[in-house]
């Protein structure tokens, strides 16, 4: 088969430059297969420009933790089809530059592992990977282990499928250089995707982000690059099967964030909770810890299998309705009190409780963090653990879109409340700048009481961090967001209220009484493939350009700019520059806009707060109606700028 591309007039004339570009260079790769470029071809031949655009506009990049994107194409090849697959999906991914193929996955983790060669010379170098439940994912794991091996370093592989968080975890406990995490979190089925982990297990950040993006560029450009250094290593790596003793410390470090224990024996026969994970990794290690504490519940058995296609929902997303309605079903027939359900990767919860009158609800994401943010610190000052004299070293760890009634929370307990940018990546970063800060040589091996205890005196101790986007974590043992141990520190919450007569509604109302009453609402659009790009990129410039001047007949009174000014967090630490905007109103509320790092949307978080002295029914309902008015006004003026750019 030929290994130049030649295009028609009319594909000069139809697709963008960069795509012809790149199908050119994919086309004459020596690594390229016969599969490749029977794909092109079939593409071509079919005029599918929008879909090589798609494909090709561009190589895949690093965005808030890693690559992600499609694995499967909207159109898929004859020879991307190939023989019949279990669960129906494709033979093989997706050939393109912007998709997550073997191409790329060999690329990408070839790239981590030039750059762990060149800042960890000399030392014997190991690499934790972790996979999902979804599909090509486990072979996407064997050619990131092989492409370690072929530099010389070992991975690290669990016996099945792992969530997010415990890979996090294991990378940090097994000594190893990084972790890799073979996931496209709670995205559709179609997608696939890599999380990289740095030694201390928190997903890289700068500057190593930029150090793996450069090997990653010399890899795609220079097909003469990555045998070259393969040619170098002496040894190769070897794969290393990890054992069940991993799951069990892992689920040690989760069991040490109860905090009452006494009342969870005291409360577990009148409370029961229903669980699903979604087709996800969550069943490995949630069902085994609400067993540990007596919790009573009963799973989602059609949805605790791993299933690619997550068959039963039309996403497998616990921020969306849809995903829990089994969950809530079967809640009902049992008369479970709440519902909780994680991702495929299990770093994400949502869940459903009950109200007053019985009728199950749905939390947000800012709901459930704080519930579980005030519930620690004031059970931590309830034991003393918390006083006068140490509070000033612990803190609250939150982004910037996240509620600010996480803010006023640690105010109201005299604790710090650090913001970070979008992204759990910063939060771990913070996370493992305050281990540095305790000097100890080997952190993870001491007791969690004895980190709290040094933490609180020599550092700074981490109650709780979150999340808008139903990601939470109550420590440090994990550097990424935890759905695993949200699930048993929310069930032990939900103890407590039950023990004191209230249901988690209740609980939150009485949250909002002493605080006020903070709302927020999330508005996304999306705007898919090569187009969709541009579209988000001119948005975001517009509001630069043209900030609005009102909004809900209230003016703009400021804006933040985090692509061009200078910010700092509450320890002094500068913040890095991001494209994301915060508008600030004259009455007090807010509006961020940004465009997502890992799927193609543009994001607009809306935030206001109301005494909540009053009618709180009457309250929320207003605010409700508020925001709804606030989004529509917002599509609009989207509506024009899309129209003008």
């Amino acid at each position: 088969m030929p290994t130049s591309l030649a295009l028609t007039e009319e594909a000069k004339t139809k697709l963008l430059p960069s795509t012809q570009q790149n199908l050119a260079r994919v086309y004459g790769d020596p690594a390229a297969t016969d599969r490749d470029r029977a794909s092109i071809d079939e593409l071509l031949a079919a005029r599918a420009w929008t879909e090589l655009d798609d494909r090709f506009f561009r190589d895949l990049a690093f965005g808030t933790g890693g690559m992600r994107g499609r694995t499967i194409g909207k159109i898929v090849t004859k020879v991307e089809a190939g023989q019949p697959q279990p669960l129906g999906r494709p033979e093989f991914p997706g050939t393109g530059t912007n998709m997550l193929n073997f191409g790329n996955v060999q690329r990408a983790v070839s790239a981590l592992g030039a750059y762990l060669i060149e800042v960890y010379p000399g030392e014997k170098l190991s690499v934790v990977i972790a996979h999902d439940t979804r599909h090509f994912s486990p072979a996407f794991t064997q050619a990131a282990a092989q492409a370690l091996n072929a530099l010389g370093i070992d991975a690290l592989l669990f016996p099945e499928d792992r969530s997010t968080p415990q890979l996090s975890f294991t990378t940090r406990v097994a000594g190893a250089q990084a972790g890799i995490m073979i996931t496209a979190s709670h995205n559709p089925p179609h997608d696939n995707g890599m999380k990289f982990y740095s030694r201390d297990g928190g997903q890289v950040v700068e500057p190593h982000a930029s150090g793996i993006t450069k090997h990653f560029v010399k890899l795609s450009s220079d097909p003469a690059a990555l045998p070259a250094l393969v040619a170098t290593v002496a040894t190769p790596g070897k794969i290393v099967k990890l054992d069940a003793e991993m799951d069990v410390i892992y689920r040690d470090a989760v069991g040490n964030l109860v905090l009452e224990p006494q009342t969870i024996l005291e409360t577990r026969e009148k409370i029961k909770f229903v669980y699903t994970p979604l087709h996800g990794t969550g069943i490995h290690a949630i069902p085994a810890l609400l067993d540990q504490f007596g919790f009573r519940y009963s799973l989602v058995v059609v949805q605790s299998t791993g299933d690619g296609r997550f068959p039963t929902v039309k996403s497998p997303n616990p921020e969306n309705a849809e995903a829990l309605e089994l969950a809530i079903q079967q809640a009902e027939a049992e008369k479970a009190d709440v519902v909780m359900a994680t991702d495929p990767d299990c770093d994400r919860m949502g869940v459903a409780v009950r109200d007053a009158g019985g009728k199950m609800i749905l939390l947000t994401g800012n709901m459930i963090g704080s519930i579980m943010a005030y519930y620690r610190c004031s059970r931590l000052v309830a034991q003393g653990v918390l006083t006068e004299a140490n509070r000033k070293n612990a803190v609250i760890i939150k982004t910037f879109v996240t509620t600010d009634l996480q803010k006023r929370i640690a105010e109201h307990f005299g604790v710090g409340c650090i913001e970070t940018l979008t992204g759990f990546k910063y939060i771990g970063e913070k996370m493992y700048d305050y281990e540095k800060a305790l000097n100890h040589p080997e952190t993870e091996k001491i007791s969690a009481a004895e980190q709290r205890a040094s933490a609180l005196t020599r550092s700074k101790f981490v109650i709780f961090a979150g999340e808008e986007s139903y990601g939470y974590t109550g420590g440090d043992y994990v550097r990424d967001k935890d759905a695993n141990a949200a699930v048993l520190m929310f069930a032990e919450v939900a103890a407590w209220a039950k023990s004191k007569g209230q249901t988690l509604a209740e609980y939150l109302d009485h949250i909002y009484r002493e605080m006020g009453f903070y709302t927020e609402r999330l508005g996304t659009l999306t705007f898919e493939g090569a187009q969709g790009a541009q579209q988000i990129a001119k948005l975001l410039a517009s509001f630069r350009a043209e900030p609005p001047s009102h909004y809900q007949g209230q003016a703009v009174t400021g804006v933040d700019d985090f692509g061009l000014q200078d910010f700092s967090d509450a320890d002094g630490k500068k913040i890095p520059k991001e494209t994301m905007l915060l508008f600030h109103l004259a009455d007090g509320g807010r509006m961020a806009v940004r465009g997502s790092g890992t799927e193609p949307k543009i994001k607009f978080y809306f935030f206001t707060r109301a005494d909540a002295s009053g009618d709180l029914a009457a309250i929320k309902t207003g605010r409700k109606a508020f925001l709804e008015s606030w989004w529509t006004e917002v599509q609009e003026d989207v509506k024009r700028r899309v129209g003008s750019s």
